[in-house]
């Protein structure tokens, strides 16, 4: 999406060479007629899918995923984080799966109740950055808890230097991302075309 690597370089923010902000546009502060745009982008992409929900993982993810759903006109669902130390004498009605997330370096359940997605579902996975996969490997764990399918998994940003890519396609999904970057760092952003 060309618009997304034009507004990746002007507003995102490298730190290192594997840390990319885009919290003035994306997931902090959201530009709600450009996340829009990305909403339909995803839209076009996996229209035929059949897709049922969207699910997403908080808090990130779900602007993106609410402007994906009202194209689809479907429900939006977002797993949400808890500490692993957090018991919940509930977990009988959560569909339950660890993640790790590589941002925050720590290791978190997500959890979604049990009502909102069903067996049947086609379920399109939404989220801001593909880094190591473990986010979208978890949440189509939920998917599958539930007797429900994985229609695709879409990404806004995916750090093509990562093995996130190949996590996901090893489980068998169809990913789509919409900006991959191929290397970050003080020379700037390359993208893959």
């Amino acid at each position: 999406m060309k618009r997304l690597k034009e507004r990746i370089v002007k507003d995102g923010k490298v730190i290192g060479t594997e840390i990319l902000k885009v919290d003035n546009f994306l997931n902090h502060q959201v530009d709600v007629p450009f996340i829009d745009e990305i909403g339909k982008a995803f839209y076009e992409l996996f229209k035929d899918a059949g897709v049922t929900r969207i699910l997403t993982i908080e808090a990130s993810g779900i602007p993106v995923a609410f402007a994906a759903a009202r194209f689809f006109g479907v429900p939006m669902v977002y797993a949400k984080k808890f500490p692993n130390a957090v018991k919940d004498e509930s977990a009988e009605h959560l569909y339950q799966s660890e993640v790790y997330s590589f941002t925050k370096q720590a290791s978190y359940n997500i959890r979604v109740t049990k009502e909102y997605i069903r067996p049947g579902d086609k379920i399109l996975i939404i989220d801001d950055f593909l880094a190591n996969g473990k986010a979208a490997a978890g949440l189509a764990d939920i998917v599958h808890q539930a007797g429900a399918e994985v229609a695709g998994i879409g990404i806004v940003i995916e750090k093509g230097f990562q093995n996130g890519r190949q996590t996901v396609e090893t489980l068998g999904y169809r990913i789509e991302s919409l900006a991959i970057v191929d290397s970050m760092g003080e020379n700037g952003i390359v993208f893959r075309e």
